[in-house]
């Protein structure tokens, strides 16, 4: 038992210390908080800032239950010990080595640590030039991720969707919310690339097709992401609709064009302007952080452009012939079954980019 108790002990003590860097205590207080704010019947009077509350309440929880769940598992099992004898010695083994691989899996939130790893994110996805080929890769990954999204219990809401005249998207745009998900999405920001006997080929020739996968983080708030207003350009213009359907008669549909950087972010899919502006400028938010990123700069002010990633960054190889192999062209990590990748399995990539 003494063995067990030692065990037990390092895990604790090493427990505690990812806790603490995580600040899982301050979180627990936020959370405390927040029950307190969305229980008074006044805050509904605002339904948008209630969601907004409830929201960020339902995602904290989902942080630091399972956190919260471990330390008292931990406890439980040393006043256990300490009072067992050797015949509960293969029970109390087997529920160290549970909490043991629990506690792996958890801190793998130390990964995390980005000014903007804790945000959900956009994600969006454009077919490259090529036509219904290319149209239908897209299509492909948008499944991929979908898949992906389901297996971790992220939310996915649809933003923007506009589908090939055969087969596949042309573009699509979808909202991720969980925990951590910018902080683990960020990893697929770039081209894909797909090589496979075409479909859409009378001779069933090899064809080679682009997509354009971009991944931003929400940034709801004017004071995380200061942008001037001069420069932006922002015009209305009618929107076709749900569906292709003629909901909307009026000007709803908001285009907003950073100017420094040619930036233009366009939304057609809330049912009013004013939706829609937000919603625009949500994501223009994240495009100029992204870019941000990626040109090292300390502020928006500084950005250049023409100077983001965009289409000049090919991080992954998907080829289905003459051979089968998905390869990130970053890490040099690769998969053999291509099928189970574009099934959602796409695990291996994210974790290798963030330990790489």
């Amino acid at each position: 038992m003494q063995e067990l108790q030692k065990r037990l002990g390092s895990l604790r003590e090493e427990f505690l210390k990812v806790y603490e860097k995580l600040k899982i205590s301050d979180k627990v207080l936020k959370v405390s908080e927040l029950e307190k704010e969305v229980a008074e019947p006044e805050i509904w009077r605002d339904v948008e800032v209630a969601t907004a509350k409830n929201q960020e309440l339902s995602k904290l929880q989902d942080e630091v239950q399972p956190w919260e769940l471990l330390k008292t598992q931990i406890s439980d099992l040393d006043e256990l010990i300490s009072i067992s004898d050797e015949d509960l010695l293969e029970e109390i083994t087997g529920q160290i080595e549970g909490m043991e691989a629990q506690f792996n899996e958890l801190k793998k939130a130390l990964r995390f640590q980005g000014p903007y790893d804790d945000k959900d994110a956009i994600v969006r996805i454009t077919s490259g030039a090529g036509g219904t080929e290319a149209m239908d890769w897209a299509g492909m990954l948008e499944r991929m991720y979908l898949r992906f999204f389901e297996s971790k219990g992220f939310k996915a809401s649809c933003l923007e969707r506009v589908t090939g005249e055969e087969a596949g998207i042309k573009t699509a745009v979808y909202e991720i919310s969980g925990t951590n998900v910018y902080g683990l999405l960020k990893s697929e920001h770039g081209v894909h690339r797909l090589v496979r006997l075409s479909p859409f080929n009378a001779n069933n020739l090899r064809q080679t097709s682009f997509a354009l996968v971009e991944i931003l983080p929400v940034i709801k708030a004017d004071t995380e992401v200061q942008i001037d207003d001069k420069d932006l350009r922002i015009d209305v213009y009618h929107s076709g609709g749900h569906g292709g359907q003629s909901v909307n008669t009026t000007n709803s549909a908001v285009r907003i064009t950073h100017l420094p950087t040619n930036t233009v972010v366009a939304i057609q899919n809330e049912r009013s302007q004013l939706q829609n502006k937000e919603k625009a400028m949500e994501i223009l938010r994240g495009k100029l952080v992204q870019m941000q990123l990626e040109q090292h700069a300390e502020t928006i002010g500084e950005l250049r452009a023409g100077e983001s990633a965009g289409w000049g960054q090919q991080i992954r190889n998907y080829v289905l012939q003459p051979y089968k192999l998905v390869k990130d062209t970053r890490t040099g990590y690769e998969e053999t079954d291509p099928e189970a990748v574009l099934d959602g399995k796409i695990d291996g990539f994210i974790d290798t980019f963030l330990e790489f």
